[in-house]
This record gives structure tokens, sequence and C-alpha cells, in this order.
């Protein structure tokens, strides 16, 4: 098992959180599955950008973005050399130390709740 340590996120885990997951499963299937509600809109088929994180740790141990997820980063907000969609990286045997960003490309959450 690998372990995930998620930085605090204002709404989505305040506390940060920390879990083992399967290797071979996405980060994003590995965040969900610990009731961490990261946005997918395009149900994880790297067709947009809401489940961007950034990989604070533990990159070395992801397989390579493709083309295909390195182009729709590209459009993501707050953008790092890090960054990653959650849905297309997959965890390997390296523990990962992983940042949601505060904003989302999706219009409807950059307001934030109110």
């Amino acid at each position: 098992m690998t372990q995930i340590i998620v930085l605090p996120h204002e709404e989505l885990c305040p506390k940060g959180a920390l879990f083992d997951a399967e290797k071979g499963i996405s980060i994003c299937d590995a965040l969900l599955h610990n009731d961490i509600e990261l946005e997918h809109a395009c149900e994880k088929s790297c067709a947009c950008t809401t489940c961007h994180i950034i990989v604070r740790e533990g990159k070395n141990s992801l397989e390579e973005a493709t083309e295909l997820e390195e182009d729709m980063l590209d459009k993501a907000w707050g953008l790092e050399a890090n960054s990653r969609l959650s849905c297309q990286a997959i965890v390997g045997d390296s523990d990962l130390v992983i940042e949601i960003p505060k904003y989302t490309i999706n219009m409807a959450k950059e307001g934030g709740k109110k």
C-alpha cells in the first residue's frame, strides 16, 4: 500500500488527510474512496482539468503524463511543474504528498461556498 498525504484544503479537507491507497488506482479514485470529494467533471476521461492536483512529493513514482494530459493541464488554473490530472496519475510504489489547488477552471467553483 502507498501512503497519500493530502495537504489541507479549505473546502475539501480542512485538516488535510492521510490514508493508504492501492497501487494501480488513480489518485482521483483514491481521494474519492477516502471521502475527499474532488471534482471530476468529465468523469475521469481526461477531458477537463477539474481534478488538477499538485504532487509535492513522490512525483517520480508516477508514470509520465501523456501528451493528452499535458495538453489539458495547459488549461488548468494555477499550473505548476508538478501538476497532474489526478484521474490520469496512477498510484505507484512511493508515498505521495499532494495539494489540491484552491480553485479549478470550473467557474461555478471559483466563487467558493457561500
